[in-house]
């Protein structure tokens, strides 16, 4: 691991940058000009984005006060100072989100006719519709919970929908304790389109909290129900497996996972109204802190609500359909295998189509002349055309090899069940290194070609590999969604170097020198502290010195080390960190040189690319993994470079100078750690990512 002398003054603070770009996120649903769907949807992004930041990182500074722990990480900050300033800026940013909420996107939303109906709001045809809704669909699942002696309080599944009811009178045995709890089984949809011939507007939706709380009087029948309050519970959902210990991590992990819905309470969401009694008795009844109950008002869970634009057949009120591009080589080639042979193809995802990587896999699962496929998953979704074709292709007596990751957050059930339905048609299935996430991006298919010029069937053969890596998962439905780049090559040492390493993940022996790739755990840190290190040497000596490196997150303090001193000696740094960069730029003395922007905009970005002047050599890299410690010592990770000429251009054309330019989806980082928008609120000027569209996608093109 990593160590660094730096100030902590140097270095700002993983969680608090991790907010703060949710602040930025949340800014895209306060931004008029996004469209007024994609508003929502970026409001239910950010609520999703804090649902795993409580599970997993305030999950972490919980665990760490409660065992007495203090931690000081490189900005020298204590555990507990962590956890006070998270908190205290978490509440401000949930109090942002539901005032946009309330205050502009939901009346906006009823302008056009788009409308989510309280209960203040039910006529008679709604109070009679909602109660027969209540009687048929959701009365027969629930199962109140009066609490008493021979009734404790439940367990609360993680991010359930639940009420606590306030009651009087007695029961049929003379019980009443004056408290229930209601748990709304996830069977169930939170959000309801309310049936046309009683709609008051085109679009009209009800929360399944409003017809809870109007019918919930018929699950006490006798009793006064003086009031419900909707309740919302995180817990600490990282999975502990002690990958040593275990003979079988698949089955490990299938015990462990029932385990996340009831880890130890993190966050507890209420409604506004709640009663200052119900209230404190769910806090001390989930043994928290008063800083740990966030007050809403509205759903507790706006993520329910991510189905609606879906749902709306509004295309005024979203970003436009988008026509993804296709390289001419690829459309006029007879096949994948020809169009590589004739070249190395890069691809820039979603401006251009996923759909070459699907054909290709397909090919060669149809291809009798490929033996053999190899390829690694990290998350690729519980339906995934991809596994499918790798099935199809072991089915068909190829030799298939998967290096399926386990323990992908989230993703750990699917991946499972992937693994299961591979290895029963014959497929291999490795689950990568003890204590290593296998986070690389790779698809090897060998191939038995002609030795010989064409591709003579009866002429000498010999088996030829060919190559996809990207910076993204193999994952068809976020490929529309995430920025990616991929490479396809049959460079000879690339493909080489991408064997050996798939000879590690399922084979013993010590890592053997790669000839052009750099892998994590091994070589990555090393030659990215290497390359900086150039640049400052060429600096120092007088000559130009320019980095541009383009990455998800910035944190691990030996390389933030290399960039300052790199800065010092005059290297011009350019850094585009989508999320967290622990790095301070402009601080006289330090930073001066360096420059930190993000981008958010209608695509997520997830790219890696790092680009090295090196005296005129321009050396251009994708890779797998962002500049931080789990990447570089925890995770099989992939940094490959471009060699091709015009590829390495257009890198450095699409992928790097469109995000450095002022444009309306920038946000610029000043010494102390703020981001302020790069241009003014009201510029209309195309973002990078409108630019790369009407470039790579030219359908597109206004």
């Amino acid at each position: 691991m990593s160590k660094t002398r730096l100030a902590p003054a140097l270095f700002l603070n993983r969680e608090l940058g991790q907010l703060a770009f949710n602040r930025r996120v949340l800014a895209q649903a306060e931004n008029p000009a996004t469209p007024l769907l994609e508003r929502l949807r970026f409001l239910c992004i950010v609520s999703s984005n804090l649902d795993e930041f409580f599970e997993i990182r305030v999950a972490g500074l919980h665990a760490e006060i409660e065992a007495g722990i203090t931690v000081y990480g490189p900005d020298g900050m204590p555990t507990r100072q962590v956890y006070e300033q998270v908190a205290r800026e978490a509440h401000e940013l949930v109090a942002a989100q539901y005032r946009v909420f309330n205050q502009e996107i939901t009346p906006a939303l009823a302008k056009e006719g788009i409308r989510f109906l309280r209960r203040s709001d039910f006529n008679a045809a709604h109070v009679a519709w909602s109660r027969d809704y209540f009687q048929r669909e959701v009365m027969p699942v629930l199962t109140p919970i009066g609490l008493d002696p021979s009734h404790p309080f439940p367990r609360v599944l993680n991010k359930s929908l639940n009420f606590a009811i306030e009651l009087e009178g007695k029961d049929a045995f003379g019980r009443g304790s004056g408290i229930a709890i209601v748990q709304a089984p996830r069977v169930l949809p939170r959000v309801i389109r309310v049936p046309r011939d009683i709609a008051t507007a085109e679009h009209e939706f009800i929360r399944l909290s409003a017809i809870m709380r109007a019918h919930v009087a018929e699950l006490f029948p006798g009793m006064k129900v003086i009031d419900s309050f909707q309740f919302r519970l995180t817990r600490n959902s990282d999975l502990f497996v002690d990958e040593e210990e275990v003979k079988d991590l698949r089955d490990a992990l299938r015990g462990e996972l029932p385990h996340r819905q009831f880890g130890d309470e993190v966050r507890l969401e209420i409604t506004a109204n709640c009663s200052p009694r119900i209230s404190e008795y769910l806090r001390v009844q989930f043994k928290l802190d008063v800083e740990d109950v966030y007050r809403v008002d509205g759903p507790v869970n706006l993520v329910r609500l991510m189905s609606v634009p879906d749902s709306v057949d509004r295309p005024d009120l979203k970003f436009p359909a988008i026509k993804a591009g296709v390289p001419a080589r690829i459309e006029h080639a007879a096949s994948m295998v020809d169009a590589i042979r004739a070249g190395d193809i890069l691809l820039y995802h979603p401006f251009q189509s996923f759909q070459p990587v699907i054909t290709f896999l397909r090919e060669a699962a149809r291809d009798p002349r490929v033996v053999a496929i190899k390829q690694t998953v990290y998350r690729t979704g519980a339906e995934s055309e991809l596994m499918e074709i790798l099935i199809a292709a072991a089915k068909s007596g190829k030799e298939v090899t998967v290096i399926l990751e386990l323990m992908a957050r989230f993703d750990e059930e699917a991946n499972m069940n992937w693994a299961q339905r591979l290895e029963e048609v014959g497929a291999h299935v490795v689950h990568g290194v003890v204590g290593h996430k296998t986070h690389a991006k790779m698809l090897m298919v060998v191939r038995r070609e002609a030795a010989g010029p064409g591709n003579d069937a009866d002429a000498t053969t010999r088996l030829r590999r060919y190559v996809h890596l990207s910076t993204g998962n193999y994952h068809p439905r976020t490929a529309k969604l995430y920025t990616d780049f991929g490479l396809f090559t049959c460079h000879d040492e690339i493909c080489a170097d991408v064997n050996d390493i798939f000879m590690q993940l399922t084979g013993f022996g010590r890592a053997t020198p790669l000839r052009h790739l750099w892998q994590a755990p091994f070589t990555l840190h090393r030659q990215i502290l290497r390359a900086i290190q150039a640049e400052t040497a060429h600096a120092e000596a007088g000559r130009a010195g320019r980095i541009i490196a383009k990455m998800n997150a910035l944190v691990e303090p030996e390389v933030i080390g290399a960039l300052y001193a790199a800065s010092r000696a005059g290297v011009q740094i350019d850094l585009i960190v989508r999320g967290v960069c622990a790095l301070r730029p402009g601080v006289a003395g330090a930073s001066e040189n360096i420059r930190v922007r993000s981008i958010i905009g209608r695509f997520l970005e997830h790219s890696r690319v790092f680009y090295f002047h090196n005296d005129g050599a321009e050396n251009v890299y994708l890779s797998s993994a962002d500049w931080m410690g789990r990447n570089f010592f925890g995770r099989v990770e992939i940094c490959f470079p471009i060699l091709a000429p015009e590829l390495k251009r257009r890198v450095v054309n699409e992928g790097l100078k469109p995000y450095l330019e002022a444009n309306a989806q920038a946000w610029v980082m000043n010494p102390n750690g703020e981001y302020q928008p790069a241009t003014a609120k009201d510029d209309r000027t195309p973002g990078a990512q409108q630019k790369l569209l009407s470039v790579l996608a030219p359908a597109n093109a206004a």
